[in-house]
């Protein structure tokens, strides 16, 4: 299969995957707290990338490790955080939504530190998407004025970290394989991640309820699929398509997330609709300004 056609399959997958991880952190939540559902997630997910991926361990050299804990901390450990308690205090289509604010983000940062160019045609798209992005915002604000909006700040940080993740990937890591970069990432955080997990109560007072256990098998799908896989996938991405294709699929994963989110109960109207078909002309033109 070619670049073009794989980057596109990746985007897809990318997209159906963490679309679909926003409404499992919401069921995850029934059971556990934020904090909970942020540990396990990395915890889980290191385990199934060392059974799978400890060989490509190997060939990370002595001058990729900084690269990978500054990826590890940006694009991981704290994300991880972050999503789960804004998804605990607002919609989770609307914390989804907030993601898109990401590929704007990679375009500025690659090109005011990592100088790395980009087209007009990218920007209109950029700026395109990110109308789109805006009114899903106000509009789920104005159907939804009893949520704190404070957590909405938590995506816009998240965000941020993704946006200097992959010109980090892009400029310092693109001789590393996806596999050994994504089993890098979380064997560097899964200490600290353990520790702060023992300090919730987890292995001592947590009661092991209908909820609780419902609330792990999500975690562990969300963590396996959702971040391990998901992981690999997109560091591939990276690496045979630019910066902002890639986080594109940002793009694409809020129309996704609302769909679960209607299903679950979550309301939207036809403007938000409008919305999401402006978001996808603007990944259209994102790409093709490439």
């Amino acid at each position: 299969m070619e670049n073009n056609q794989k980057k596109w399959s990746y985007l897809i997958f990318l997209s159906l995957v963490w679309g679909s991880s926003f409404i499992l952190m919401k069921k995850a939540l029934i059971g556990l707290t934020p904090i909970q559902v942020g540990a396990l997630r990395i915890l889980i997910s290191t385990l199934f990338l060392i059974i799978i991926g400890f060989k490509s361990l190997k060939k990370i050299q002595k001058k990729h490790w900084k690269y990978i804990f500054y990826s590890a901390l940006l694009a991981t450990l704290f994300p991880v955080f972050f999503y789960a308690y804004a998804v605990k205090g607002i919609d989770s289509s609307i914390a989804s939504i907030l993601n898109s604010l990401t590929p704007f983000n990679t375009l500025l940062i690659g090109f005011l530190i990592f100088n790395i160019s980009f087209k007009k045609t990218q920007l209109i798209g950029i700026l395109v998407g990110l109308t789109g992005t805006i009114i899903l915002i106000l509009k789920g604000a104005d159907m939804n004025p009893n949520q704190n909006y404070w957590f909405a700040l938590l995506p816009v940080f998240a965000s941020i970290g993704y946006a200097f993740n992959v010109n980090i990937i892009k400029k310092y890591l693109h001789d590393l394989e996806p596999l050994a970069i994504t089993t890098g990432n979380f064997v560097l955080i899964f200490i600290p991640a353990l520790i702060i997990l023992s300090f919730t109560g987890f292995f001592t007072t947590l009661e092991f309820t209908e909820s609780t256990n419902i609330s792990l098998t999500y975690i562990t799908i969300l963590a396996i699929l959702g971040t391990g896989i998901a992981k690999i996938l997109f560091n591939k991405l990276i690496h045979i398509s630019s910066p902002v294709f890639s986080t594109s699929v940002t793009y694409l994963i809020p129309i996704v997330a609302v769909i679960w989110g209607i299903l679950d109960g979550e309301k939207l109207s036809l403007l938000q609709l409008l919305a999401a078909i402006i978001i996808l002309i603007g990944v259209y033109l994102v790409n093709k300004g490439k």
